[in-house]
């Protein structure tokens, strides 16, 4: 491949990458905005260690379900590499009816059991109340929250990530000014707290959805893809999306209860220690959106090759991409190692949690660097049929090396906090070395069979 050939194969993963990262960016500051906005509560120390609870008990539950985008994303870009547009509306009316049902019972189960949850990882009865709070109102937005992962999937799929990124400003800017509103109060609403949070959340889904919706009944999509106009369920399809689908929904569930798992040592250690881990969470955001957004074009591109045959071609963009993606972790790397206040100053004004937290985001800076390879070639896996290899090797590194390793370190051995976050360059490395060996070597590449399928 000559250079100028190169130049614009990297433009194409960048037309692609970027705007998911624009969109998945968005997420990141209304995570920073909603810690900053906690952070300032009297009660801070109790309600940030509340939101790490519940903010990550929220993604364990919806990410087993979310990963529906994934099935979703994964069929739809085969069936666009192979030219059968109107298999990409088929794709999504089934993801619409999984999406309504799978959401209304979670949704329903979640509300119910929200305290339970809250003070299942809670050793504070004070956070165990604050969490549950958070999550009564925060599971209510899941149906809507589904419906939208759905058409994200679909619009992914057909490479229009552009829309991802303008549902991503509208929504979250929407939930940066309904959080404001029922965590301090306004317009003569009394000021809720954390459960203000759960409230704006779920509100700004309702309104990605009215987003979406709105896009789909545009001409241009709607007459080439047909998906209003032959509505059908099909059990076929809604077989695939879940074979495709599951196994990233059981690796999303338990590496968010192993980081919930993780959260708990920290508490274990102490309840400063724990808000402290929060706030590190919520900093390493900065790397980790982005590298979500070039998850989300590599699984385009190695998609639609897969799907039109191409096997070199989905080497290529998936470490070409990978490639990228490291560039941008390392920078961030650097920045948490060398001036990791800056960082932390944007979360919190807590001086006691910027200082126990300065040593512990160094490591996880240096942990991140390798980060980029991992999520990019899963995805890149995940594209071509290899659900299952990633998830069980993640959950291994997870459960198997990061908690454990974290245990020890921090609380059997007593180096506290430390100790606990030095666990986490190990479980990264490892992941991405098992990703990368696999993307390159694996069988994957050698099989036969309907790839659009």
């Amino acid at each position: 491949m000559t250079k100028s050939e190169l130049i614009i194969e990297y433009r194409k993963i960048l037309r692609l990458a970027l705007p998911a990262i624009a969109g998945l960016s968005t997420q990141m500051i209304v995570s920073l905005v909603d810690t900053a906005m906690i952070g300032r509560l009297e009660t801070a120390t109790y309600a940030l260690a509340a939101m790490g609870v519940g903010v990550l008990a929220t993604w364990a539950l919806i990410s087993f379900f979310s990963s529906l985008a994934t099935g979703t994303h994964v069929l739809v870009a085969r069936n666009y590499g192979s030219g059968n547009y109107r298999k990409c509306g088929e794709v999504l009316n089934t993801s619409l009816v999984i999406s309504i049902l799978i959401g209304g019972i979670v949704a329903s189960t979640g509300v119910f059991f929200s305290y339970q949850i809250a003070d299942f990882f809670s050793k504070d009865p004070v956070v165990g109340i604050l969490a549950g709070d958070y999550l009564h109102f925060r599971f209510m937005g899941i149906p809507f929250f589904l419906i939208s992962v759905a058409y994200r999937g679909f619009f992914f799929g057909i490479g229009k990530t552009k829309i991802f990124m303008y549902s991503g400003i509208l929504v979250n800017f929407l939930n940066i000014i309904f959080n404001y509103i029922f965590i301090f109060g306004a317009f003569g609403l009394k000021g809720m707290g954390l459960a203000g949070a759960g409230i704006g959340s779920t509100l700004a889904t309702m309104c990605d959805v009215l987003f979406y919706i709105s896009v789909a009944l545009l001409s241009d999509y709607r007459k080439k893809y047909l998906y209003y106009n032959f509505f059908h369920f099909s059990r076929e399809l809604a077989e695939r999306i879940i074979r495709i689908s599951l196994p990233v929904s059981f690796q999303n569930v338990f590496i968010l209860i192993g980081f919930l798992i993780f959260v708990a040592i920290t508490g274990i250690i102490g309840t400063l220690e724990q808000a402290v881990s929060q706030v590190i969470i919520s900093a390493l955001l900065f790397s980790m959106m982005p590298c979500f957004g070039f998850g989300i074009a590599v699984q385009t591109l190695v998609g639609t090759s897969y799907g039109s045959r191409d096997i070199k071609k989905a080497k290529f963009y998936g470490f070409k991409t990978s490639k990228i993606a490291s560039a941008y972790t390392l920078l961030i790397g650097i920045i948490f190692i060398a001036v990791p206040q800056l960082i932390l100053i944007l979360i919190t004004e807590d001086q006691q949690v910027i200082d126990a937290a300065v040593p512990a985001l160094r490591i996880a800076g240096f942990g991140q660097v390798f980060y980029a390879i991992g999520v990019v070639l899963a995805n890149s896996l995940q594209a071509v049929g290899e659900s299952f290899f990633v998830m069980m090797s993640d959950i291994v590194a997870n459960w198997i090396i990061f908690l454990p390793a974290a245990y020890l370190l921090g609380i059997v051995f007593d180096f506290g906090l430390l100790g606990a976050w030095a666990a986490l360059p190990f479980y990264v490395i490892i992941y991405s070395l098992m990703m990368f060996l696999k993307f390159k070597y694996g069988s994957w590449q050698y099989k036969k069979g309907d790839s659009s399928s």
